[in-house]
């Protein structure tokens, strides 16, 4: 969000301070500054009024019209030397007539007499001089989420909410092994790819290997932001590491014991700091849960859960699921299951997976291709995978169909086998021999008798192919079976 400033103060050199850092804030638009009470007040008439469409001269509009409340900038900034009105009085007046308008006073006196003060002139924040960039940040930022909060109410662009914009979409194992991090990894590279900023957060604090799969090696990681009770943007710039992908990293500690200092108060505020700066954050929460990647389940807008289509995996997703539910995290119907590694004589199929987990499962499912995935695993590059590859193909379609990316009008309904591969990567035969394998669509739902739906959607399933399902018989895979502990 590009936040509009625009400074009032006649001292010149304060001035010339303040305008510097002004212009060293990510995303700020400052206006040029004006010198007195009056000027300010006339600036802000004039763009209310301009916004409203009518002429500048005369009594300004009232602010409650969306067009005018949205010509207004965010945040003012008030020296305590503004003149000929003074500063606290100065506040007052703007709080009055434009309450969409978050006002920071700058004092060179930031004691609780003044703060007080301050606040019940209807100012969102004091600044003390010398003026220090982290601070002005972030009373800035502060100032301009409450201003989009109250523009909200009044009537102005509900796309300007206030707070935590981002998407935050966790990504979490049924058990190790299952494919988390490729995953998280993917989808967040289909999101970049899609001209989004996403950031990919490692906290899977023991053991993370994003930095491993990206071939990443940087000092800072998610344990240097524990630590601190205000996370400014310029802390976060320095703990964020800008890969050359566009996906900013930030990394689980090196020494994984360093853990331990994430805890969920920790994770939340870092969390929250991201998704104020990232259209969406992608978090690796391995397959063990602790406080900080429980704090993230339960925050998230989207929690994934991946699993493989065997015993062991369905057992462990059905724990993980059953674990969030005791501890409050996050109800089972709330979390989407994501079946990686299947094939099309896998005997347990995703409706199985859905009905065992009582989860939702994701339409699209990932084919098991590990000769695809080994070169760049074992080189570390998991962007250089090839745009050929199933396994790209299928995380990108599923990256489409969480909402990451917009998704392809090719992505046809289930029912429609020509504009899917199968499992195996094969064109069917009805595809003509010109047709590339993502023009008509991209794999997701595997074709034919592995193909899956989220439970409760009402579509039916085709006869499922092995030995169990064609002696009619439970075999592995009945709800009956192994699936039930104890």
């Amino acid at each position: 969000m590009t936040i509009r400033i625009l400074p009032a103060i006649g001292d010149p050199d304060a001035a010339r301070a303040v305008s510097s850092l002004l212009h060293q804030l990510p995303d700020a638009e400052p206006a040029p500054t004006v010198a007195d009470s009056a000027a300010l007040l006339h600036a802000l008439a004039g763009a209310a009024a301009q916004g409203a469409g009518a002429p500048a001269a005369g009594a300004p509009p009232a602010t409650g019209q969306p067009s005018a409340v949205e010509a207004l900038p965010e945040v003012v900034l008030v020296h305590e030397r503004i003149g000929p009105t003074p500063a606290l009085e100065l506040i007052r007046e703007v709080a009055l007539r434009f309450p969409a308008v978050g006002v920071v006073l700058i004092t060179t006196d930031a004691g609780p007499a003044l703060f007080s003060a301050a606040m019940d002139a209807g100012a969102r924040g004091i600044v003390g001089m010398p003026l220090g960039y982290d601070e002005l940040a972030a009373r800035v930022q502060a100032a301009a989420q409450w201003s989009a909060g109250v523009r909200v109410h009044l009537g102005g662009s509900p796309e300007a909410a206030p707070g935590p914009a981002g998407t935050l979409v966790t990504v979490t194992g049924a058990k190790g092994g299952v494919g988390t991090t490729v995953t998280a990894v993917q989808l967040a590279l289909a999101a970049r790819a899609a001209g989004r900023s996403v950031a990919l957060v490692d906290l899977d604090l023991q053991s993370g290997d994003v930095a491993s799969y990206l071939d990443v090696q940087f000092r800072r990681s998610v344990v240097d932001l524990a630590g601190i009770q205000d996370i400014s943007v310029r802390v976060l710039q320095d703990a964020v590491h800008d890969h050359h992908t566009g996906l900013g990293l930030l990394l689980a500690p090196e020494e994984g014991e360093r853990g331990e200092e994430v805890d969920d108060r920790a994770a939340r505020q870092i969390i929250g700091a991201l998704r104020s700066r990232y259209e969406v954050v992608l978090v690796d929460c391995g397959s063990q849960m602790q406080s900080a990647n429980a704090a993230a389940v339960e925050l998230a807008d989207l929690a994934l859960l991946v699993t493989t289509p065997d015993v062991v995996a369905v057992r462990a997703a059905k724990r993980q699921v059953r674990l969030w539910d005791r501890l409050q995290i996050r109800k089972a119907e709330d979390t989407t299951t994501v079946v990686n590694r299947l094939t099309r004589n896998t005997e347990i199929q995703p409706p199985l997976v859905a009905k065992a987990t009582g989860t939702q499962v994701a339409r699209t499912h990932v084919p098991a291709a590990f000769k695809e995935l080994q070169p760049c695993v074992d080189a570390g590059r998991m962007q250089d995978l090839d745009g050929r590859s199933t396994v790209k193909q299928a995380l990108w379609a599923l990256a489409g169909e969480l909402g990451l990316v917009d998704a392809p009008a090719a992505r046809q309904g289930r029912g429609s086998h020509r504009a899917r591969p199968t499992l195996t990567g094969r064109k069917r035969k009805a595809i003509t021999p010109g047709a590339a394998p993502g023009s008509g669509g991209v794999p997701g739902p595997a074709s034919g008798a592995a193909s899956g739906a989220v439970p409760g959607s009402g579509s039916r399933f085709g006869v499922r192919r092995g030995p169990a399902a064609a002696a009619g018989g439970p075999g592995p895979s009945g709800p009956s079976g192994p699936y039930e502990e104890g």
